[in-house]
């Protein structure tokens, strides 16, 4: 008897479907279940197909390129129609697809299979042997949905595999997941939910030869379902007594493949029964695609994590030993995004004085050029200092060292490639500059010697909270003109004052620009220092503090590293990672902040001293002859030094005779103006004591000026607007000097 005969018997038809060349090849009882005469046909395939519900031949598609991708049969619940598009009865197909591989490399497919009709489901059928409905197609859509979604957001291998474990399939949920890994020729397992701790001990370290559904996955590339523990049993014996003491009844094991490769297999296990069909089998397997996406990128992103956190720790020094008399801290926050690193650098340098150098620095960029660049620059900088150059000199080689840096070719990976690069190419050779603050330190005296190239200024914050920006003689950036000079300043970080170096990443994010940006720093750099209020009197608990008390009723030393996050909290908000790690976040610009505090001088241990002054306010500047334009900012600096006095009119009545005398200075003599300005005593009643000092011996005289005369105000302002004022003569020039007395407006008296 004839197959064809036999399948008749049972009312099972056979067809071939070949998509190659569009036809379909029925026999008689293939033909009758299709509506059509009980006779073998070969028919063309929009016939074929319009006898299939349109719901249901658009399954069709995914449920053979599934086969395909697993093996396996076909398997598809179809609803035939008649011409007048009645539902005439149900049928399931299960067919082989074989793939035809043209001369041309376009792969077809060709069915071969039964087609048999089954009856209609009843009411309490289980939802696995259903036809398909538009609730069980929404709820897979959906689940689909979330599931991709909340795989994209997961950023490491642990939130992935929780992602996985909260997964929650319509109609069928697993109660047991793992994730192999493959490592070279040993399977492991990368974690795993729904068993107990130590159960993955067996499964850790296996050879992909072991005849093991996981083992076997990975090596085929094909995915695995065993609906029964016989199915189990009967495939792989050797490694049933493993898996039947968890109690599962069904298993599926799925590849995990990325761009054609086998990265691991994914396990999904069932206490209850699981038919694995079409429908069940298409979803694990598009979890198992999104899974294994997933934890590619997962991997790539630990694995940038991992490099940038090397190229951080190589790159940023650390603050090395304490220093007597002085506490730095610092913070370096990269870009976000890519390697997560970029130009900004800082540095702390002993020097053979002695003494040491803190630089600071921001290569142009943020991409690994820039990167490299850095480190090569911060490399020479420490070079030159270590020989002992003065810190004029140090900038200077610096500079010559950067700009024969990038006009080199053979130095820069990114050189001219013949003329055939692209306009990113010549991003890439453009020469690069770098600006630089250095500060040599004398941790005895508090002196400051500060070079600058094109960065900006430092900021101190005085012993009673008053924060300056403390203007700074410079040049231009590094790698600009190799013969650019670099005038130093000097000044002296008084017991109790903390100097902030910062990058302007940390002054221009968020959409500041440099006076808005420093507005908001200053207001972290004093609410700071209200958090620590000063208090005129010792009480007893200070008085018995013994060495720990500060002697001069400065501030306490304050607590660098809360401030070092507090301002990089002012940019990118409290929920930040302010360390060398890596950041989620998208930053504007690389952030390197350094701080430096010159400690209180501390009481004697033991003694009693009377209630302490007030600290003195104290800023020191020198304005030389070739810069004039620097007066506009020793008006500023008197102006900020006087933030809080009580009288406006007195602040301006400084700021004129100020800038009276320093002009003076300028304009008779030829010599630079060194300006010290003081403000002493209680709040209220404090005074201002103003000195500006040159080289020249010729002594100030009062002068009639006409109306329209330029010159000779100088004596008249002091004498009409100052409390005291004077001229003092010195070894070689002299210093002129006035003092205000704070009072409140209305106590003032009228300045006619």
């Amino acid at each position: 008897m004839r197959t064809e005969d036999v399948l008749a018997a049972i009312a099972t038809g056979l067809w071939r479907w070949d998509n190659a060349s569009g036809t379909v090849t029925l026999d008689g009882e293939a033909a009758r279940l299709l509506g059509l005469p009980a006779e073998p046909v070969v028919l063309p395939e929009v016939a074929v197909r319009s006898r299939f519900h349109p719901v249901d031949w658009n399954e069709i598609n995914g449920i053979v390129n599934l086969a395909v991708a697993e093996g396996t049969l076909a398997e598809a619940r179809l609803r035939i129609m008649d011409v007048d598009g009645r539902v005439l009865r149900t049928v399931r197909s299960r067919s082989k697809p074989v793939e035809n591989r043209a001369a041309d490399g376009t792969t077809d497919y060709e069915l071969i299979g039964t087609i048999q009709e089954i009856a209609e489901p009843q009411p309490g059928t289980t939802a696995a042997h259903t036809p398909i409905t538009g609730d069980w197609r929404r709820s897979r859509e959906a689940f689909l949905l979330d599931a991709g979604r909340a795989l994209a957001e997961a950023r490491s291998t642990a939130e992935v595999l929780r992602v996985a474990a909260s997964l929650s399939m319509p109609g069928f949920s697993p109660d047991g997941l793992a994730v192999f890994g493959v490592a070279g020729d040993r399977l492991s397992i990368i974690g795993h939910h729904g068993h107990d701790p130590g159960d993955e001990g067996p499964f850790s370290d296996m050879p992909l030869e072991t005849n093991y559904p996981a083992a076997e996955v990975v090596r085929t590339g094909r995915a695995i379902y065993l609906p029964t523990p016989e199915d189990y049993k009967r495939r792989f014996p050797a490694a049933w007594p493993l898996a039947q003491r968890f109690d599962r009844y069904s298993w599926a094991f799925l590849p995990l493949i990325v761009a054609g490769r086998t990265m691991g297999a994914w396990m999904a296990a069932f206490k209850h029964p699981a038919s694995f069909s079409p429908d069940e089998r298409s979803v694990l397997t598009t979890v198992a695609r999104m899974l294994a996406q997933a934890l590619q990128r997962a991997v790539v992103a630990e694995s940038e994590r991992e490099l940038t956190t090397g190229l951080q720790r190589s790159m940023m020094p650390q603050l090395g030993p304490e220093i007597p008399g002085m506490r730095i801290a610092a913070r370096y926050v990269p870009t976000g995004g890519g390697l997560q690193v970029g130009g900004d650098w800082y540095d702390m340098i002993p020097l053979p004085s002695g003494r040491f150098a803190l630089v600071i620095g921001d290569v142009q960029g943020h991409d690994v050029r820039a990167a490299g660049l850095m480190g090569q620059l911060r490399i020479a900088v420490r070079a030159y200092a270590s020989e002992g150059h003065r810190p004029d000199a140090v900038l200077s080689r610096a500079s010559r060292f950067l700009a024969g840096l990038c006009s080199s070719p053979e130095s820069d990976p990114y050189a001219d490639d013949g003329g055939q690069g692209s306009d990113s190419d010549a991003y890439f050779q453009s020469p690069r500059f770098a600006t630089c603050l250095y500060v040599e330190c004398d941790p005895r005296t508090g002196m400051l010697e500060v070079a600058r190239a094109g960065h900006p200024d430092p900021a101190i914050r005085m012993a009673d909270g008053t924060v300056l920006m403390r203007p700074t003689a410079g040049g231009l950036p590094l790698g600009i003109d190799p013969e650019s000079d670099y005038p130093t300043t000097r000044f002296t970080l008084e017991p109790g004052e903390t100097m902030m170096l910062c990058t302007d990443g940390l002054i221009e994010t968020g959409g500041h620009d440099l006076d808005t940006g420093w507005a908001r720093l200053r207001a972290v750099l004093e609410s700071d220092a209200h958090e620590n209020p000063y208090e005129p009197a010792y009480d007893a608990r200070v008085a018995g503090a013994g060495a720990g008390a500060d002697a001069v009723g400065h501030l306490a030393p304050p607590h660098l590293e809360r401030l070092a996050d507090l301002l990089v909290q002012a940019v990118h908000g409290p929920s930040s990672h302010h360390t060398t790690g890596p950041l989620a976040d998208r930053r504007e610009d690389d952030i390197a902040v350094v701080l430096l505090c010159r400690e209180s001088a501390e009481r004697p241990s033991g003694t009693s001293l009377p209630h302490p002054a007030r600290p003195v306010r104290r800023t020191v500047l020198t304005v030389a002859q070739v810069e004039p334009e620097r007066i506009a900012g020793v008006r500023q600096q008197i102006r900020e030094l006087l933030h809080d006095w009580a009288d406006p009119d007195q602040v301006d009545s400084a700021v004129l005779m100020v800038s009276e005398m320093v002009t003076n200075v300028l304009t008779h003599t030829d010599g630079d103006a060194l300006l010290v300005a003081e403000a002493m005593g209680e709040l209220g009643a404090r005074r201002l004591r103003v000195e500006v000092a040159d080289g020249s011996d010729e002594l100030p005289h009062k002068r009639q000026p006409g109306e329209m005369s330029s010159s000779g105000r100088g004596v008249l302002l002091m004498e009409m607007l100052a409390d005291a004022w004077g001229v003092d003569p010195r070894g070689e020039g002299k210093s002129i000097w006035f003092e205000l007395h704070e009072q409140s407006k209305t106590d003032a008296d009228p300045v006619f």
